[in-house]
């Protein structure tokens, strides 16, 4: 069986971890203890360093020692900084886009300026904004809160900011404005617009595109998507692959943007292979462009990897030969669902951290998984929290969207410390 490295630690490396166990050897490389990433590791013989997987020599060293043929790498800050170009140097198989390929997510400004030449009409007016005077004039052209500001960098799914949301009134949002051209040099002032949000992925050998299907997050921290935008508190997906309010024609023009751009990047080199994230409005004036992302979301790989009916290490085999379709990557048409337990002070201010117990056995009687995010063990059923993020997610499946539903919230009563939080309207409501 061959060997793959998978770099990175969250719950999207938490269900990657158990995809790759299927057919791979799985290693990694962890900053802390990630429970269910190192399940599976343990699961296969593989093995595991606590170390940074962002030093590219204790990288190295492990390939070579362990003579690892394949790295998948879903991380943003690791794709930019270049892991998957190391692991190419060193002959690897790779699973994900290189630095340059990854430009996609890190430089907002690259993807809109991409996306102007590909599909005009998808775009939200918008304007990139390199230095004060400009913001100022920028601002002119609105009386109110009724423009959005988006960093220019990498902000982990939480550096985008919507009138009215996240900041009140103008000013506000011109403060805000300012903090990110000071820390990124640039900042994209952008049209507010009314529309459903919605996420399309897509699997990619760089040539071929096979689209997942399509999925609905919930990125607000409190019931009734109020509150601050956050990584995603869940997530659910339909059987069909559609969401209510989407015709299939919706998603082929997402899916046509999505290959073009794939084409763009890899014009010249194979820059750009594993997956991408596309975020998009429907609006009454059609699909609108947000952005892209060159890597699984999360919790959006939770569901969609658990819809994976193809062998991950088959999708990756046909990946790298270059011959994915959707005949040798085949999707489940099951409803899933996904709720994302985090610590009370997450989103909201800088918590210490958070001990917590998690009655493990008697949720996975139930039928649920849980994928272990921000979390390290203490001891059984004993749990701490690991930096500021997203702790774990129980996620189910069913042939109902209300079955799935019914199922995650039953696992999670009496077996979730009472300390913790979640949304308990995943599900009901389908636009934010």
């Amino acid at each position: 069986m061959e060997k793959c490295l998978l770099l990175g630690n969250g719950g999207r490396e938490a269900v990657l971890a158990e995809q790759i166990a299927k057919g791979f050897t799985l290693y990694g490389i962890l900053p802390y203890e990630n429970p269910s990433i190192i399940e599976q590791v343990k699961k296969t013989n593989g093995k595991y360093i606590i170390g940074d997987p962002f030093d590219k020599e204790l990288v190295k060293k492990l390939v070579e020692e362990e003579k690892i043929e394949c790295c998948v790498v879903s991380q943003d800050n690791l794709l930019q900084e270049g892991l998957i170009d190391l692991a190419r140097e060193l002959g690897m198989k790779t699973f994900g886009p290189t630095a340059k390929g990854a430009k996609l997510e890190w430089s907002k400004t690259y993807a809109l300026d991409i996306v102007k030449k590909l599909a005009p009409e998808m775009v939200i007016k918008n304007e990139s904004v390199a230095n004060l005077e400009q913001l100022e004039e920028v601002m002119k052209s609105y009386e109110d809160d009724n423009f959005v500001v988006k960093p220019e960098g990498l902000t982990g799914g939480k550096g985008v900011k919507v009138g009215g949301i996240h900041f009140k009134g103008k000013q506000e949002g011109l403060e805000y404005a300012k903090s990110c051209l000071i820390s990124d040099g640039q900042v994209i002032i952008q049209d507010k617009v009314e529309g459903r949000e919605f996420t399309v992925m897509a699997l990619t050998d760089g040539k071929n595109i096979v689209v997942t299907p399509t999925t609905f997050d919930y990125p607000y921290r409190f019931d009734e998507d109020k509150g601050p935008g956050t990584g995603g508190m869940g997530c659910l997906s339909f059987a069909n692959g559609l969401l209510p309010f989407l015709e299939q024609k919706d998603v082929d023009q997402c899916a046509k943007l999505i290959k073009d751009a794939i084409s763009y990047v890899n014009q010249d080199s194979l820059e750009f292979s594993g997956v991408i994230y596309g975020g998009f409005f429907k609006c009454k004036q059609g699909i609108k462009f947000i952005e892209f992302n060159a890597r699984f979301g999360d919790p959006e790989a939770i569901n969609v990897l658990n819809s994976l009916e193809t062998p991950f290490s088959e999708v990756m085999e046909n990946i790298v030969n270059q011959n994915l379709s959707s005949d040798n990557c085949k999707f489940k048409n099951n409803y899933t669902f996904t709720v994302y337990v985090v610590s009370p002070d997450y989103a909201i201010k800088k918590g210490e951290p958070c001990e917590f117990t998690l009655n493990t056995k008697e949720i996975l009687k139930k039928d649920a998984k849980i994928y272990f995010a921000s979390t390290k063990p203490i001891k059984e059923n004993q749990y701490i929290s690991v930096g500021t993020s997203r702790l774990f997610a129980i996620h189910t499946t069913g042939n109902t969207l209300e079955e799935a539903r019914k199922k995650a919230y039953d696992a999670m009563e009496n077996n979730i410390d009472t300390k913790l939080d979640y949304r308990k309207d995943i599900g009901e409501i389908y636009e934010h």
